[in-house]
């Protein structure tokens, strides 16, 4: 191949993501480009998750799943189909530059010893001349390592964050679409547009202020609001508006976020609200407090900035529980089918009480009973059962196999009306899973991840659920892309992500990240850092652990082997975990009761 000048895709002298794409398309039309259907679908993939920013999840499996449709038990070990195609395109895009594109001044290549691609202008080529507002358009792809701690990765996605710029939307749309659709239509599962009335949500995210500051020259505030930018820009179906000059736009907003960063001292507070443009009505308000003689500065925009997404962004953020209740209060007037349980159901899976689940198991049950047809109905009834054996310990429901049933019961007919519906079968697989059918379940799962792999929901669960089954590498990789598409309550995949690195063993990273998932009074997390807390030794933490499990979950530890047997499959998983709780002073082995 011809010598070339490679640029990392953040520099402004690279080619831009335009560029990358109409290089793509003239790479795929030519006759010269000797690739069959599917390592076409290898090469369009990749380069839409590099662009959009995921390139640290192209891996051999995610590739298997999503492009060659392989199943949940891909051994990329056993099975050599990416690194073959993988191979095999290496040659096709070197055939193509030495034949038909010598004159072509971008230079796309897939490097060995990965699937990432690189993006290159020709070294006798000269870089076209970029204005300013498109090398805000350049975006930096810096792949995130699993096996570090939430510090580590966060530190990641602040360098990501800063890469992505809502400028790129423009030029990614058309092209990107065009791929996915290419992608979707070769493997059969045909792509819906939505309807032209649909517009996503926008907000505009104000210049924040500061005040008590010293040093006026304090660039705090600046760098929190670009993280909170860069943090936004990653999620679907919202439009972020990032230049408080852009008048027009900004005025279009339906959302304003407004803030201000308060110093005292060493200590900062930043106040950020979420105000409705229509009526100025502030739908979400909420104060961060940090440190900086215990964080430093990056550390603290990085994870208020990430708290904030998480709280205003989808799936189940202010944003979307406003637009959801006006959606819903819609569908009320016109028709009273049950629509009005989607914000109840949000609003029940982020607090998750006993109170907020019989409000929402009652609103199902109205709603069914209303519209019996409605596939998603029973899918979320059957959930809501199901909590009732999943997390009977924070809820406080009675030990019962009728839960179970009933869930199961409302898999079955949500199923029969809708099998192929990605939220159906992610009710399937969740219902197998905890009635002991793993085969079933990772079956169900499968499907459902190959119906919709943007579906960031039930690719966590999904990856939850391979993970528990033993398939450690794959579930951990997609509980991971979960967290990184911001999937939502994010506690529930950090406690996760906290499982995967007591399995292998970090035990530093495992503490981490069990703690910033946030334990809010659930007894199994609290079981999950004591075990954490035992196998690293911190004797006087896990006496507070298992003092506060005996204390409010007495039940739980009488029901221990019972309990994670239910959650972890594998006997050697679930003696790894038991090893922690000894080490910590718990008699795993008595006899259970109750």
């Amino acid at each position: 191949m011809r010598n070339a000048t490679q640029i990392n895709i953040v520099s402004s002298l690279g080619p831009t993501a335009e560029e990358i794409c109409w290089q793509v398309e003239r790479i795929l039309a030519s006759e010269e480009f000797h690739a069959p259907q599917r390592g076409r679908n290898f090469l369009q993939f990749v380069v839409s998750e590099t662009l959009a920013g995921r390139s640290g999840f192209l891996k051999a499996f995610t590739i298997a799943n999503v492009v060659f449709g392989r199943e949940a038990s891909f051994d990329p070990q056993n099975d050599p189909v990416v690194r073959i195609e993988a191979g095999r395109i290496r040659k096709a895009l070197e055939r193509y530059y030495l034949v038909a594109g010598q004159a072509d001044e971008v230079i796309i290549t897939v490097p060995k010893g990965g699937y990432v691609p690189h993006f290159e202008y020709l070294r006798d080529a000269s870089a076209p001349p970029q204005p300013e507002k498109d090398r805000e358009n350049a975006q930096g792809v810096a792949p995130p390592d699993q096996t570090h701690s939430p510090r580590e990765t966060h530190g990641v996605a602040l360098a990501n964050g800063r890469g992505r710029r809502t400028g790129l939307l423009a030029v990614l749309v058309l092209p990107l679409l065009a791929f996915a659709s290419a992608l979707f239509v070769a493997r059969g599962t045909p792509i819906r547009p939505p309807p032209s009335e649909a517009l996503p949500p926008t907000v505009a995210v104000e210049v924040f202020a500061e005040s008590g500051f010293p040093d006026s020259s304090s660039d705090i505030a600046r760098g929190l609001r670009d993280d909170i930018i860069g943090q936004l820009a990653q999620i679907d179906d919202l439009v972020v508006v990032a230049d408080p000059s852009a008048g027009d736009h900004a005025a279009a907003a339906g959302y304003a976020l407004q803030g201000n960063i308060q110093a005292d001292g060493s200590r900062l507070r930043s106040v950020v609200r979420l105000v409705r443009q229509t009526d100025g009505a502030v739908i979400w308000a909420n104060n961060f407090d940090a440190d900086l003689r215990a964080q430093n500065k990056l550390e603290i925009q990085t994870n208020v900035a990430r708290q904030i997404a998480g709280a205003i962004a989808r799936p189940h953020g202010a944003i979307f529980q406003a637009e959801t209740a006006m959606i819903a209060q819609s569908a009320r007037k016109a028709d009273q089918d049950g629509y009005a349980c989607a914000p109840i159901y949000s609003s029940y899976i982020e607090t998750m009480t006993a109170k907020n689940h019989g409000a929402v198991r009652e609103c199902l049950q109205q709603a069914i009973r209303q519209r019996p047809d409605n596939a998603t109905s029973w899918a979320l009834l059957s959930l809501v059962y199901l909590d009732e054996v999943r997390f009977r310990y924070t809820l406080g429901t009675p030990s019962s196999a009728e839960a179970l049933s009933l869930a199961a019961a409302a898999a079955q007919r949500a199923a029969s009306l809708a099998p192929d519906n990605p939220r159906v079968l992610r009710a399937v697989m969740l219902v197998n899973f905890f009635q002991g059918d793993i085969d079933k379940a990772i079956a169900a799962g499968t499907a459902a991840y190959a119906a919709n792999p943007n579906d960031v929901e039930v690719a966590g669960e999904y990856g939850l659920r391979l993970a528990m089954s033993g398939k450690w590498q794959s579930g951990c990789e997609l509980i991971s892309m979960a967290l990184d598409k911001n999937a939502g309550p994010r506690g529930y995949y950090e406690a996760g992500m906290a499982m995967c690195a007591l399995m292998r063993g970090n035990i530093e990273a495992a503490e981490e990240w069990s703690r910033i998932s946030g334990l809010d009074g659930n007894p199994m997390r609290h079981l999950a850092l004591l075990s954490i807390l035992g196998a690293a030794g911190k004797m006087d933490e896990a006496k507070l652990e298992r003092d506060w499990l005996q204390t409010h979950a007495p039940e739980l530890m009488t029901n221990i082997r019972q309990e994670i047997s239910l959650r972890l499959q594998l006997p050697e998983d679930q003696e790894k975990f038991f090893d922690g709780l000894r080490a910590a002073g718990v008699a795993v082995d008595l006899p259970s009761g109750g």
